[in-house]
């Protein structure tokens, strides 16, 4: 059986597969249907546009379809960027811009409450674009004064786990994906595709 990975993000692709690796299915990319349509992330919470993506990308596709929507939630600036994460400061804006204006901000709220929480859904469905399974994920940690490290993609340089003195950005491939948020939801929906299987 194959499943269908529904983001056009190579980070968040490599890094899925990885999780993944191991499961007796074939796992693909959109790569594959260059002629699908982009499914808009209109629903308020990460839950609703995991589904929307997981059932827009399966009628398409005609095939099983995973799909996840994550982000970043900071305590000091009232869980933002939250479900905008992807958006924020312009959707087609470097991940540099976005971090520099989440410090900029961080820093205009004078708080001293570096808290935050990457937050990961998952939904899966059926080639029908039927949900079968849903599952979540979270990561605590803390904002870092400065971006740090060249891994991983998106606010990984300035997020620091809890436990942690690195950031996502400096740790291994391997560290980050037994302890990010991603790593903990797809652990879930794991053991549902093994009995699936």
């Amino acid at each position: 059986m194959q499943i269908l990975l529904a983001t056009r993000n190579h980070g968040k692709v490599r890094e899925l597969r990885a999780l993944l690796k191991g499961l007796p299915f074939e796992v693909i990319g959109l790569e594959g249907f260059p002629h699908v349509s982009e499914i808009e992330e209109t629903g308020n919470s990460f839950s609703k546009n995991a589904r929307i993506k997981a059932s827009g990308y399966a009628l398409q596709c005609g095939v099983h379809t995973l799909a996840e929507d994550s982000g970043l939630e900071v305590a000091a600036l009232g869980g933002k960027p939250g479900v905008h994460s992807a958006r924020y400061a312009g959707k087609e804006t470097d991940h540099d811009v976005k971090i520099a204006k989440l410090l900029s901000e961080f820093e205009m709220s004078r708080s001293v409450d570096r808290s935050a929480r990457f937050v990961s859904h998952v939904a899966l469905a059926d080639r029908t674009g039927k949900i079968l399974f849903e599952a979540e994920g979270i990561c605590d940690g803390t904002i870092a004064n400065e971006a740090r490290g060249e891994n991983g993609f998106g606010y990984d340089p300035i997020f620091i786990p809890d436990g942690y003195d690195q950031t996502l950005g400096e740790l291994s491939d391997d560290v980050k994906n037994s302890i990010s948020h991603r790593a903990a939801a797809i652990a879930k929906i794991i053991r549902y595709l093994r009995d699936f299987a």
